[in-house]
């Protein structure tokens, strides 16, 4: 037999999942739950705890438990890296066009708000392990946050790494404010000469941190995706390190290998 937090709780899973109850909409009070399932307000809190850990519901203080809104899905395919080499030298007004997460969340570039932040940093042995340089080497770590502007949390959390010494011939790609550079981090290198042969991803799975699970609005017992995207250049150099957040549950990662015929 249920017990009675489950017993509310099912009702309300039912009432949201037949459209009864829509994204959005405010469900009662706990007091008037309490008074409509004839149950204590503690039995209510309960089944509402029980359906915010599964995603179904949020709770926005000071006004109450509301049905949650789906977020925008992202699918992120191995064949992007080849998609953004092809326009890496393109004209600017074909590279402004479109960026990346347009490309993986079918979004206008009007949808989207951007932030970028730069400064400058040493590798720590794990950095300069992955990189390939001393420890201590000058890197530019640049962090991005990009969300769909009818959104509150980014799609991911991406910091990356460039060698300084790589990139300071052109000055434009040490400053923030030219960002969000058209045609992304391929075109940025390949202003300074530099072209990509092989992008590397590991991806592994685990509980987010408390600052990535605010920060990305994720509901409880929900796992993040980190991917930890190296970009070798044609002498085999890393000319790019990114270490990229991804929330479970609004990212799937597409995988497509060509395969040679006989």
């Amino acid at each position: 037999m249920p017990k009675a937090y489950e017993q509310i709780a099912d009702d309300l899973r039912r009432s949201i999942r037949e459209g009864e109850r829509k994204p959005g909409d405010r469900l009662p009070s706990e007091t008037k739950l309490a008074e409509h399932y004839r149950r204590s307000v503690p039995t209510v809190r309960d089944a509402l705890r029980l359906l915010r850990e599964e995603g179904l519901i949020e709770k926005e203080h000071g006004r109450g438990n509301f049905v949650r809104r789906s977020r925008t899905m992202a699918r992120r395919t191995n064949l992007r890296h080849q998609w953004e080499k092809d326009r890496a030298r393109e004209p600017v007004e074909e590279r402004a066009q479109t960026g990346a997460t347009e490309h993986d969340t079918g979004l206008e570039l009007d949808d989207l708000v951007f932030y970028a932040s730069y400064r400058d940093v040493t590798a720590d042995k794990d950095i300069a392990d992955a990189m390939g340089v001393p420890e201590g080497t000058a890197l530019l770590e640049r962090t991005y946050r990009t969300r769909y502007a009818a959104e509150s949390a980014p799609f991911n959390l991406v910091t990356s790494y460039l060698v300084r010494e790589m990139i300071e011939a052109n000055p434009d790609l040490l400053d923030e404010n030219n960002e969000p550079w058209p045609g992304g981090s391929q075109n940025q290198l390949y202003t300074v000469g530099i072209e990509l042969d092989r992008v590397e991803e590991r991806v592994t799975a685990r509980p987010p941190t408390p600052e990535e699970a605010e920060e990305l609005d994720l509901p409880p017992g929900t796992a993040v995706l980190v991917l930890r995207k190296i970009s070798y250049d044609v002498d085999d150099r890393v000319a790019d390190l990114s270490d990229i957040v991804l929330p479970g549950d609004r990212t799937e990662l597409l995988f497509t290998t060509p395969l040679e015929r006989w």
